[in-house]
């Protein structure tokens, strides 16, 4: 057997997220099939290992997988192959042998999501699917200082969704930065971790916009982190402004 890694994109506006669901379209699923008729349809079906789940409407800039196959082709030779099966919304932008050791999720060592808002005081229909909107005054440097509360190893219980299957909301973010783009109108959130619980960074940029428009104390984010109490975050950010920017598989 031979193992292929691939880095792909998708806009997630049309999908029901990334892990199979039944009579939904899913980016796993979409793969999957693709990469069967390469196979030319094996029995079983070649499964196809991604990094880890997006929900429906995230996006992705380099979101990994890895499936196996019995057959050997080059990276180009399958990126092509893929490309020319997979619908416009999904683009494999590299494609690589790997040794059978390599494993999408399990060998990943942290990622790096994007989170975008749009600050415009209506609804601009041609960002309504990429970012989410905030028409409301915020402070970008509060909103900075406060995400600094979230880096290092928490328990994150107050930040993660019911439906989560985690056994342990334990996480370590690295990095946290809250940032003005001025040329789009936006702010852009960005966090560095080990791993994100589920919608865990849609509710933190949630809570931090209340932070930044002073709907909530400066320090709150300590408050709510020790509470390990979903109720206290409250708030879940819209899926449209969330991007999965890469997987690290380096030290």
């Amino acid at each position: 057997m031979y193992r292929y890694k691939i880095t792909f994109a998708y806009d997630g506006t049309n999908f029901s997220g990334f892990q199979i669901q039944p009579h939904k379209r899913t980016v796993e699923q979409t793969l999957k099939d693709a990469v069967n008729k390469i196979a030319k349809h094996p029995d079983p079906a070649i499964p196809v290992i991604g990094s880890g789940r997006t929900d429906a409407g995230v996006h992705a800039l380099n979101q990994v997988a890895h499936f196996d196959l019995s057959y050997q082709l080059t990276g180009l030779q399958m990126q092509r192959a893929l490309n020319s099966l997979l619908p416009l919304d999904i683009l494999v932008k590299k494609a690589e042998p790997v040794s059978m050791d390599f494993h999408a999720r399990f060998s990943a060592h942290r990622k790096r999501y994007r989170y975008r808002v749009d600050l415009g005081e209506f609804v601009n229909p041609f960002k309504r699917n990429y970012t989410a909107h905030f028409k409301y005054p915020v402070d970008v440097d509060l909103m900075q200082r406060a995400a600094q509360d979230l880096v290092g190893k928490h328990d994150f219980t107050s930040f993660v969704a019911s439906g989560s299957q985690a056994h342990s909301n334990v996480r370590t973010i690295y990095e946290a930065t809250v940032r003005r783009d001025v040329a789009n109108n936006e702010v852009v959130f960005e966090f560095v971790g080990n791993g994100f619980l589920y919608n865990q960074v849609r509710i933190m940029v949630a809570l931090l916009l209340e932070i930044g428009s002073r709907q909530r104390p400066s320090d709150d984010v300590k408050r709510v982190l020790a509470a390990k109490d979903r109720n206290q975050a409250r708030m879940t950010a819209p899926a449209s402004g969330l991007y999965l920017v890469n997987v690290d598989y380096g030290e």
